[in-house]
């Protein structure tokens, strides 16, 4: 009997394309880019502090609050990040969740785009070449993101003056009510999934409401930066409490 050789690509090892050193080449260049623009841009508002009435220590103090209020959303990045190591490998984590994109926007393109090639995502056929078709599709979106930014950033900015000529209330609520929509469809998306979800989502808002009214009430806004990462940590804790109880079956 001729043993037939397997196709390139078809092999479930996809670790062992996702952390190619031509990746980690990759990735670490996006980070030196990054950091270049950061540079400069610190360098650019250094400059421009004097005129707008900013000192030195004003521009350090700045700084520094952003560095801080940073760390709690970051720390729900991590979270999740951890978790997408298996599917896509480190270089791939590092760069379209840990820098560009939005987790939610990744996972659901990789999961259409290994779907069209006829495979799962992280699924028993979850081969070589779906995470190449799942991370270009990935690839692409978030270069189309970065595109549209380029275009559009003038357009609104002229659409921001006239909103404000006519109402400068507007500025501030359809911003508002968008982010609402948005983060309203996804979390009324999980409800039907389980009670073990719907626990999450609930014990998620409620700490994260919890923590504005804490920040608003005692005045420290870092209790508002750190909420997000706590929310999820306690939603986590929240479901598997509730998959342990017997409630991780689907609702519909």
């Amino acid at each position: 009997m001729t043993l037939l050789a397997a196709s390139p690509g078809s092999s479930t090892d996809v670790l062992a394309v996702a952390n190619m050193p031509l990746l980690w080449a990759s990735a670490l260049g996006v980070f030196l880019v990054i950091i270049v623009q950061t540079i400069i841009y610190m360098r650019a508002a250094r400059r421009a502090g004097p005129d707008i009435g900013m000192s030195r220590d004003d521009l350090s103090v700045a700084f520094r609050s952003g560095a801080v209020a940073a760390i709690g959303p970051s720390v729900a990045v991590v979270i999740v990040a951890l978790s997408l190591l298996a599917l896509f490998g480190t270089p791939g984590v590092l760069v379209r969740i840990g820098l560009i994109g939005s987790v939610a926007y990744e996972t659901g393109a990789a999961s259409i785009a290994t779907g069209a090639a006829g495979a799962e995502l992280g699924g028993p056929d979850y081969t070589q070449t779906a995470f190449a078709i799942a991370f270009f599709a990935m690839s692409v979106g978030g270069a189309m993101w970065m595109l549209a930014t380029l275009i559009f950033t003038p357009v609104l900015q002229r659409s921001e003056k006239k909103l404000t000529r006519v109402n400068p209330l507007l500025l501030t609520i359809v911003p508002g009510a968008a982010l609402i929509a948005a983060f309203l469809s996804l979390g009324i998306a999980e409800v039907p999934k389980s009670v073990a979800h719907t626990t999450a989502l609930l014990c998620g808002g409620a700490v994260m409401g919890l923590a504005a009214f804490l920040a608003v009430r005692l005045r420290r806004s870092w209790i508002r930066e750190w909420g997000l990462g706590a929310a999820i940590l306690l939603g986590l804790v929240a479901a598997y409490f509730a998959d342990q109880a017997g409630l991780g079956l689907g609702i519909v």
